[in-house]
């Protein structure tokens, strides 16, 4: 046998010996590269957490299908799938993807199919697609089907805020995947069931007794109404993740704020929502009512901690309407839709978990909110107004009759008025060298603590509206009249997971993704030099190798010879 044969023989064995140690290795070692400047490929150290507890396989049906679709539409498809291929490379068990197309149930399923998609929050929206014959309506579903041997559960991924951009909306989109993604996961896999309290017995949750807290949850966290009057010790109140404060009427006593405040500083989490003023909205009719201060004693723990709810109402010119009685038809009641400028939707939000890529929410009846001195307490603003705004310094009159006249724009010249805060670091105690309440003498008590507060100008932004008719209340942020579904149900689940884990897969929505439009005078200017490049640039490198091989087999060959 010559040693040419030999030699490659040999380079052959060692050529398989080393693809067999790669394959092996591969069943052993797993690691991944990302590349990206924006780590598109990487996920949270939460999100892994949760994929490496995993205890079964799941599978993903994308629901974003049809043909023709628009190349945005086809950018979130592909990115959807690559996020679940993503989840899998990490999960401790398989997670499998296919394309599914609701329209494709048959007729006798369908509509009750699309009805269990409505209820994820998966609506189905118009798409034009370009066709032979010109523009055509297409319907499809941006959303995704979690899940395993016996249950589903369902998430829309096509998320923004109103006024952005189409190619905003879809950047927006894939930066929320990973957490659309995940939290469908833990729901479906490790469902929540920490408990949070809603205070009752000051006139709070008047309007719906809580109805709209209850239906937005879900059942994903336990709700308990709580009279504070019953609790005898701060530990009572420590069984609960949060604790909700909405619209109280009357005051609190030292005794109630004391237990609110300790348990802040030990680590518990506070939301309250509240105006300054008071507003019978049943006696706005013929000459109006009159808004009064309110004194509920809680302004004392919030200017504290570092925010004052001022007594006064926001109008903003971004408003909403209020059925009115506009006459009578026959035997019937005519209701018809009043501008109310004292009920306003709000889209501008900061860029943070609980709020980022969140849509308009609706307020009602709002007092603004000032920060005011408190070491060692970050303030961060959520939620803010439009460019048209006003401050109504209470008493003032609110009545429909003044909505006959179309405002004066000049006179709404306040811009991004702050509508809800977060506080969260280090709280001192509204008791600090003061007397504590008797039943709490010789007990521990915290000077300071870390904990953390978020506090809205409006008492019924977690409170449903009631339909008109029948004045059943309807599902948080549903309008009665536009019908149109605010954010508020969306605001109240990213705040209550914040409040629970800020580390925890919440923190996913923090991820930002850069758009990177193509220049279009570059375009067209160096069209033909990349033109060159891209086609001629391989070509080269090819003919250069292919030349360098054959000088070199040549020089080898003609040496032996």
């Amino acid at each position: 046998m010559s040693s040419n044969r030999k030699t490659n023989i040999r380079a052959t064995l060692v050529l398989f010996g080393g693809l067999l140690a790669l394959v092996l290795a591969s069943q052993f070692l797993r690691f991944r590269v990302d590349l990206t400047e924006e780590k598109r490929f990487s996920l949270h150290p939460a999100t892994k957490e949760l994929l490496q507890g995993l205890d079964r396989p799941l599978h993903v049906d994308i629901l974003l299908t049809g043909e023709n679709l628009p190349g945005g539409m086809r950018r979130l498809q592909k990115s959807i799938e690559e996020t679940v291929r993503t989840f899998n490379a990490y999960s401790a068990e398989k997670i499998t993807v296919s394309y599914f197309d609701p329209l494709s149930v048959t007729d006798s399923l369908q509509e009750d199919f699309i009805y269990t998609l409505a209820d994820y929050g998966i609506n189905p929206t118009n798409l034009f697609v370009n066709q032979n014959s010109g523009q055509q309506a297409q319907l499809i579903f941006p959303g995704i089907l979690v899940s395993d041997e016996e249950y589903e559960v369902g998430a829309l991924v096509l998320k923004g805020e109103r006024g952005m951009s189409p190619d905003q909306i879809l950047n927006t989109s894939i930066e929320n995947l990973e957490y659309e993604l995940s939290n469908a996961i833990r729901k479906l896999v490790f469902p929540e069931k920490s408990a949070i309290a809603m205070i009752i017995g000051h006139g709070e949750l008047s309007e719906d007794d809580g109805f709209g807290m209850v239906e937005a949850l879900d059942g994903q966290y336990e709700l308990f109404k709580v009279p504070l009057e019953q609790a005898k010790s701060v530990e009572d109140l420590k069984t609960f993740g949060t604790i909700f404060i909405l619209g109280p009427k009357s005051s609190y006593t030292d005794r109630e704020l004391f237990l609110l405040d300790q348990y802040v500083l030990q680590g518990g989490n506070l939301v309250i929502g509240a105006e300054g003023v008071d507003v019978d909205l049943a006696q706005a009719g013929g000459d109006g009512t009159v808004s009064f201060p309110l004194e509920n004693e809680l302004d004392r723990l919030l200017f504290r901690y570092g925010v004052r709810i001022n007594k006064d109402l926001i109008q903003d010119l971004n408003f909403s309407y209020i059925p009115v009685m506009g006459g009578t038809f026959g035997n019937q009641n005519q209701m018809v839709p009043l501008p109310w400028p004292f009920y306003f939707n709000a889209g501008r939000v900061a860029t943070h978990p609980i709020t980022k890529a969140l849509d308009q929410v609706n307020f009602r009846f709002v007092s603004s909110l000032d920060t005011v001195m408190a070491e060692g307490v970050v303030k961060t603003p959520l939620i803010f107004g439009s460019d048209n705004a006003r401050k109504i310094q209470a008493p003032s009159r609110v009545a429909f009759a003044d909505m006959q006249q179309a405002p004066k724009v000049e006179e709404f010249g306040l811009k991004n008025l702050p509508l809800a805060y977060l506080l969260e670091g280090e709280f001192t105690s509204l008791f600090k060298n003061r007397f504590l309440p008797d039943e709490f003498q010789g007990r521990q008590f915290l000077e300071s603590g870390k904990g953390k507060v978020v506090v809205f100008g409006d008492g019924s932004i977690f409170q449903s509206q009631a339909e008109v008719e029948t004045n059943q209340p309807l599902p948080l942020g549903e309008d009665p009249f536009s019908m149109t579904t605010f954010a508020n149900k969306q605001l109240l689940l990213n705040l209550t997971q914040y409040l629970s884990d800020p580390e925890g897969i919440i923190a996913t929505r923090t991820r930002s993704f850069r758009i990177r439009p193509l220049d279009r005078v570059k375009v067209v200017e160096q069209k033909n030099y990349w033109q060159v490049i891209n086609i001629g640039g391989p070509v080269l490198v090819v003919l250069i190798l292919g030349g360098i091989i054959l000088f070199i087999r040549k020089k080898r060959y003609s040496r032996s010879a």
